[in-house]
């Protein structure tokens, strides 16, 4: 599922990067850390000029490793997935899902750069980038990473849109820790194209997806709630854990003051009102009823499923 396909044949993905962006982004980081490299060895061999070859030999390696491949994982960690060259062309590494990178996730693509880039020149990643599909070297096959386009046209850009208010930290305690990376960006491409979608593909669409996260999690959608709301709700729990993680106190929503545990979730206490009654002055029969309502309307602006 690493490539959703709709009935209409659309493949809905991230935009990864071209070997041309990212051989650019490469040299830029290569003469970044290369300076440093020459810098830090010219401090380090006056520093040591009275040691012997032995001791010498041994700052070397390690004035190598910690910059050459020190240096590069640290600011992938640091900056999630955007080094110097990459932030100069517009690229940046993420997940397979999408999410932002971890410190071993650099860690893998780091240990995979010194025999792809430094050892081979470069020939073993470009090789690798033109045989895969979606341009990944082997350090982003073993680190299950992906290099893509973070600027994109105006216009282009496309959000996951939050879920229905009253959905918010209702999945707070959702065990999350089986769901594949696959299964999250299927529901993230999904629901950042939902609407460009027909009707009938985008329902059958949400229903799989959100039958294949409830099968994941172990517990199912609450009753009344409709498919691409309850995968909007879980993906915004899922980055909500993401963010949190990266930078700490994150800017998640606060659960609810008694959250419903999670070992059973119960239905939607009338999640849709069926009818409200009309209300009428005492002794004015002109007084106008209520309308029936018969289907919750977000406020503009919100989450809207699909019709």
């Amino acid at each position: 599922m690493s490539g959703l396909v709709t009935g209409d044949a659309v493949v809905l993905g991230l935009r990864p990067a071209k070997l041309p962006s990212r051989a650019l982004a490469l040299v830029i980081d290569l003469v970044a850390v290369g300076t440093v490299f020459v810098l830090v060895s010219i401090g380090m061999a006056i520093a040591t000029v009275s040691l012997d070859d032995a001791a010498v030999a041994a700052v070397t390696v390690a004035t190598f490793l910690l910059v050459l491949v020190g240096a590069p994982i640290a600011v992938e960690t640091l900056t999630h997935g955007r080094s110097l060259g990459k932030l100069a062309c517009g690229l940046r590494v993420v997940r397979d899902d999408g999410g932002p990178i971890r410190f071993r996730h650099a860690l893998v693509r780091g240990a995979m750069g010194v025999v792809e880039i430094l050892a081979t020149l470069g020939a073993v990643a470009s090789v690798a980038s033109l045989v895969s599909a979606r341009g990944r070297r082997l350090g982003d096959v073993f680190a299950g990473t992906l290099v893509v386009r973070e600027r994109v046209p105006a216009g282009r850009a496309a959000a996951v849109p939050p879920p229905p208010p009253w959905l918010v930290g209702r999945f707070a305690g959702l065990d999350l820790s089986a769901v594949p990376d696959d299964l999250w960006l299927a529901a993230r491409q999904y629901l950042t194209r939902m609407h460009q979608l027909d009707p009938v593909v985008g329902r059958n669409m949400s229903e799989r997806l959100a039958g294949e996260l409830a099968a994941r999690t172990g517990i199912p959608a609450p009753v009344g709630v409709p498919a691409a709301a309850f995968l909007a709700a879980v993906v915004n729990e899922r980055q909500a854990r993401d963010a949190r993680r990266a930078f700490g106190a994150g800017p998640a929503a606060a659960p609810p003051a008694h959250p419903a545990p999670m070992q059973h979730v119960a239905p939607l206490a009338h999640p849709v009102p069926e009818q409200v009654a009309p209300v009428r002055s005492v002794g004015d029969d002109s007084a106008a009823a209520v309308p029936r309502v018969d289907a919750v309307r977000p406020p503009a602006g919100g989450f809207a499923p699909p019709a």
